[in-house]
Order: C-alpha cells, then structure tokens, then sequence
C-alpha cells in the first residue's frame, strides 16, 4: 500500500543456466538479461529461458531500431487505409490509417515489426505526429467528396504516457487543414484504461473535449473498468475479431457480440465490428444491431491511390 492506494507490480524473468549458457558469471548474467527483455516482449509479468537465437535477434533489433531512426526523413513510412462500413448503407463512412514501413531491405513492414523499437527508442512520439498529421492531410482531400467522411488514427499507450505528446499541437494540425475536430477519431487499447495515469487521463479528456471521438479497441480482451467508457466520453467500441471470426458457429460468442451491442447501445455508443471476413458474419452482426464493419470482405488495407476506389462504394449483400 502507498498511503491509501494500492501500487500493482509486474516481473519480468530471464533465466540461463551454467554451464549450458555460459560459463563465466559475466556471460551468464548477459545472457539472462537478453531472456529478461524476451520476456518483456512476450507481454510482461512472465518468463523467459535463454536460447542461442536471442543474441542473434537483439542485434538484429538493434540494426532495426538504426534504421528506424532514419526512416522519417527518407520517406520511408506511409500510411494503408483500411474501410468501415456502415452495416446499414453498405456505405464507406470511415477509413482506418495504418503506418507501413517500406524498408529498404527487408520490404513493406507492419508495425508489429517495429512498434517495440519505436517506443523503447522514444521515436513512437515523432512517428505518431507525423502518422496523425499525415492521416489529417489525407483526410480534407477525401472530404471534398463525401462530407461526412471520418478518419481512425491509432495512438499507443507508449505515445499517451510521453511528455512530448501535445494534443493541442495535433489539434493545431487538423484546422491547419480545414479539417473539423468530431471528423477525426483516436483509437487506443484496453491497456491504455488499465495503467491509465491523471496525464493520460487529461489528454483523452483534451481530444474528446474539442469533439473528437475516441473508439476503444479490441474491446472484450481487456480488464479495463466500465465506468472508464463514460469518464473519458469514449465514442466507439471495437468488438475484437476473435469473437467475430466465430460469430457463426458459436452461440457463445454470438451471445457475448450481442450483449456488447446492447450495452453500447444503453450507454449510446456506437459498434464497430473487426475482422468481418464473410457474408455470414455480416449478416450476423446486422441481426445483432452491430452499427459499423471492417475486415477483409470489404478490402484489405490498401494505399491511399487503391483507397480512392472505395470512398463512393456501396457494399451490397
């Protein structure tokens, strides 16, 4: 207890063993470190055993992480766009930016590649600026022809907690563009409601209260606190694809999708279903009140050239 809170504490474990692992006290320690920081890249709060391939993988993160730091200024990130559909209209309402990484040598990269050594390294900060400002600019050219049309941006739980985040400074950006504030939507995770901190807490509150809207992803898979939907004005919740990929042959989950629509509904949120890959899963979410869609029976994300094709589009049955 710290006063009248309570503080929560995490471990992380690495582990090598002598002599298998090492045969000096210096060797060993170094090579449990690299299984210590495995484990932090499994999620944290377990462990982790060391094995040869992680010496090879640390230096391989560590060319990553150099490259990574020139990646900006070569024009190296752009942004794929993914649609949501309005389950209703079978209209495209929204478009979720999603940063690539067109590397030299190893190709067109997700962030699951190197969102880990851009937020160790400090550099998620500049990067999500960039991908905010960036989604902005793109975002006035597609409202010249639907009005109406909105832009997800995600934003990290790293990117949240840095000082050197500026909401005003993001929000300078959009009228920069002549691009209203409730045109855009932040996405964050559970994790960001689970650890979230006063100085997080002031930031959402700072977006929804120039009238952006926040969606919630990922949404069942979490802990995060019920009440946090309201205190934060949280706008959308995203049901995870997990429960989606299995809307059809599972009633439990069926069941567990449609109670997320109802709550949403009560607390007057809006339902964004992910990962909706066939006719049968839309027409489930339909019956089950599910507002908006996105997955690969619409498209796969795209760039922004191959996006233009699906801003006037109408998805039918």
């Amino acid at each position: 207890m710290l006063g009248e809170d309570r503080g929560l504490i995490s471990v992380s474990i690495g582990a090598a063993s002598y002599p298998r692992d090492g045969d000096s006290v210096d060797e060993l320690i170094h090579n449990a470190d690299l299984a210590m920081y495995a484990a932090k890249d499994l999620g944290r709060n377990c462990y982790s055993v060391y094995a040869p391939g992680m010496r090879r993988d640390v230096g391989l993160r560590r060319q990553l992480a150099r490259d990574l730091s020139g990646a900006l200024d070569a024009g190296q990130l752009i942004l794929y766009y993914q649609p949501i559909v309005d389950l209703r209209s079978g209209r495209c309402v929204q478009a979720e930016a999603l940063l690539r990484w067109q590397h030299p040598r190893n190709g067109l990269l997700s962030p699951m590649h190197f969102m880990h050594e851009a937020e160790e390294t400090g550099l998620i900060v500049e990067i999500g600026n960039w991908v905010f400002h960036e989604a902005a600019r793109q975002l006035a050219q597609w409202r010249q022809r639907q009005p109406q049309f909105q832009m997800t941006v995600n934003m990290s739980p790293a990117q949240f907690a840095s000082r050197k985040l500026h909401v005003a400074d993001l929000l300078a950006s959009l009228h920069r563009f002549g691009v209203p504030s409730n045109a855009m939507v932040v996405e964050i995770t559970e994790r960001l409601l689970m650890d979230i901190s006063p100085d997080i807490g002031h930031k959402l509150l700072a977006f929804s209260d120039a009238g952006m809207k926040i969606a919630l992803d990922d949404f069942g898979t979490g802990y995060s606190s019920l009440p946090y939907l309201l205190v934060y004005h949280i706008g959308y919740l995203k049901i995870d694809m997990s429960f989606v990929r299995n809307i059809e042959r599972s009633p439990q989950d069926r069941s567990l999708c449609e109670a997320i629509i109802v709550m949403a509904r009560k607390l007057g949120l809006a339902v964004i279903a992910e990962g909706v890959t066939t006719p049968g899963q839309r027409k489930a979410l339909v019956e089950a009140g599910c507002d908006f869609a996105q997955g690969f029976l619409y498209s796969a994300p795209v760039n922004a050239q191959a996006f233009e094709s699906l801003i006037d589009h109408t998805f039918h049955d």
